[in-house]
């Protein structure tokens, strides 16, 4: 599929032989990624968004496009209820044996696996490989000796313990485990929550890269041994120290035909959620320093301009898709929904540009409100600052139908256009959590005379968080600014997201839609 909305407003190639970091100012949380040839791949968490696991690539590690994910919807458990925080973590992804192949785990069911031989194709359903809550974070290694293994983390709030990385043996298919695996290393307590392993050899030792200390706060852990039971040695490689890059850490590296080393990272940036930075990585005496050592202390700290990695391409520039032209038969990659996609949810004609988003019924869900719609249609937060615009017609049969425009996160707030006394209205709805309930508020409305209206939202990133403001256009009018403004804030486990709606929060039934003509990011 073509990237068939360039998002040219935050690009990290800065055309001059450097780029900057982040490589990717966007929510790609947990990246993990490989070389094969001369192209990379990265793959990052997706938790309950659908489709599943994001798949970019890469000719230089600076510039990057959305080219796949590995599941339209996850069909080992019945994601049609919105489950904030659930489904995909921290997947790992490896190419071997001419089949690329993809871990994953999801911490209330357990570990599966995905393999494909065309990275851009079709990959196989998901099949587990070890059930059992808690499990998440896994990776796998084919040693020399032709022997496969797969380590793993725990996560506390299922297993009731964490910091413990375990090592099964693994059949060489991918297809199964062969035992319960061993602890092999234990971070309490000097380094808590060590999680997210990711297992290479090199220069006959096995080495574990693994976060540490925390999503927000934490640093790169890297252990090793020549035995890959251990005891494993362990160093800290990358911490913040000076840098204003909080926590950088948990990733994967690759290294060039050139000879050079890099590190790709997350680094958590609140509602902009976990943000991709790309480290130049060196090795002293069979350990690794990611980043630079600005304090010769042995620890690297984060890069903000650094040269571009020695590749022998002219890549172009690129960036992940975001908005969308709907002049394609499928939707653009940069989409995702808050569950698994139901068919009927939306219609796309290629000839007139347009999408159709039919008004789904949320009355039965656990309430009427937009955080528990699975038919959100989102996309992350491209950049720090930038403009969401859409263009919709709408006519709403019922008082209970809505379509518009939205920010959503653990807290939210939308435009929608609505039925009142036989009017239309725009109206802005404020959703949070009061007394351990989530609730919804009408904050201010406007009577409309037309069934077109352009919605537009401007994000400016204010003291590090984003700022949100609305506004609104008729035919042949300007934007006027609309309703109050609001800071977004990060859903559970993933950044803020904007995005389009249809729903329909009544009980009485009926087949309505609204077209929307285009959605567009900008610059401000």
């Amino acid at each position: 599929m073509e990237n068939t909305s360039d998002n040219k407003i935050w690009v990290a190639d800065q055309q001059n032989g450097n780029y900057i970091n982040p490589i990717i100012h966007a929510d790609y949380s947990d990246p993990d990624l490989i070389r094969v040839d001369s192209d990379f791949y990265l793959i990052a968490s997706s938790f309950n968004c659908m489709p599943g696991l994001p798949i970019l690539h890469s000719k230089d590690l600076v510039n990057w496009e959305i080219i796949n994910h590995v599941y339209p919807e996850f069909p080992l458990v019945d994601y049609k209820e919105v489950s904030p925080g659930c489904g995909a973590w921290a997947p790992s992804l490896r190419y071997h044996s001419g089949k690329y192949f993809v871990f994953v785990g999801d911490p209330d069911y357990g570990i599966f696996m995905c393999k494909t031989d065309d990275i851009y194709g079709d990959w196989s359903e998901p099949i587990f490989i070890k059930e059992g809550k808690g499990l998440i974070d896994p990776c796998p290694l084919w040693d020399d000796d032709g022997k496969a293994y797969l380590i793993h983390a725990y996560a506390r709030s299922r297993a009731g313990f964490k910091n413990v990385l375990n090592l099964c043996k693994m059949k060489s298919d991918g297809t199964a485990l062969l035992d319960e695996g061993s602890f092999i290393f234990d971070g309490a307590p000097d380094h808590p929550t060590t999680e997210g392993p990711k297992m290479y050899k090199r220069n006959a030792y096995y080495y574990i890269f693994a976060p540490a200390g925390g999503v927000a706060t934490g640093w790169q852990l890297v252990l090793r041994s020549k035995n890959i039971y251990g005891p494993y040695e362990k160093k800290v490689v990358l911490k913040q120290g000076k840098t204003a890059v909080n926590g950088p850490h948990q990733g994967g590296y690759v290294e060039l035909e050139s000879g050079e080393s890099w590190f790709v990272h997350f680094q958590d940036k609140g509602a902009y959620g976990r943000i991709v930075h790309l480290q130049p990585m060196d090795w002293q005496a069979d350990w690794p320093l990611i980043g630079v050592d600005l304090d010769q202390d042995g620890i690297g700290e984060p890069v903000l301009e650094y040269k571009k990695p020695a590749v022998n391409s002219n890549s172009k520039l690129k960036t992940p898709a975001a908005g969308d032209d709907f002049n394609q038969t499928e939707l653009g990659l940069q989409w995702q929904w808050q569950a698994n996609p139901e068919s009927g949810w939306y219609q796309l004609d290629k000839h007139s540009n347009k999408l159709r988003l039919f008004t789904q019924n949320i009355a039965l869900k656990k309430k009427p409100l937009l955080w528990y719609a699975p038919n959100l249609l989102l996309q992350k937060f491209p950049a720090p600052n930038f403009v969401a615009e859409t263009e919709l017609n709408f006519e709403p049969e019922l008082e209970t139908e809505k379509a518009g425009l939205v920010v959503m996160g653990g807290k939210y707030s939308y435009l929608s256009l609505e039925k009142s006394a036989n009017q239309l209205e725009l109206v802005q709805y404020w959703g949070t959590k009061r007394k351990r309930r989530r609730e919804e508020f009408k904050m201010t409305s406007l009577k409309l005379t037309e069934q077109t209206v352009k919605l537009r939202v401007e994000i400016t990133e204010i003291s590090g968080e984003p700022l949100c403001k609305f506004s609104y256009a008729t035919p042949n009018n300007d934007f006027e600014q609309f309703g109050k403004r609001f800071k977004a804030v990060p859903g559970r486990w993933i950044g803020a997201k904007v995005g389009i709606f249809a729903v329909n929060t009544g009980h009485k039934l009926n087949n309505n839609f609204a077209d929307y003509n285009y959605f567009k990011i900008k610059e401000i």
